[in-house]
């Protein structure tokens, strides 16, 4: 199982510790995760699916690639990090 991890930004806005989940892309990882935090998805995914514009995922140490389908693989012993970006200014 992948360890999907969420940035203390995150974690403001949902209650949402790091979960152990099934999947073998990174769209089938955030569904499981979205499966037990709900609301975590719109601030993750758009309403297309596609990554928003201020996420970015990490992948054993490597972002994902895939910002519209999310294919990106995902290994069943990988660490997945999921941050989202302060701007303004």
């Amino acid at each position: 199982m992948a360890t999907v991890s969420f940035t203390p930004h995150l974690k403001r806005h949902v209650d949402c510790d790091s979960i152990n989940v099934d999947g073998v892309t990174i769209a089938e990882v955030l569904d499981s995760a979205f499966d037990a935090y709900d609301r975590l998805r719109g601030y993750v995914v758009d309403e297309q699916g596609r990554l928003r514009k201020h996420v970015v995922i990490f992948i054993d140490g490597e972002p994902v690639k895939d910002r519209i389908h999310l294919t990106d693989a995902v290994a069943n012993d990988a660490e997945v990090y999921v941050m989202q970006a302060l701007s303004g200014g």
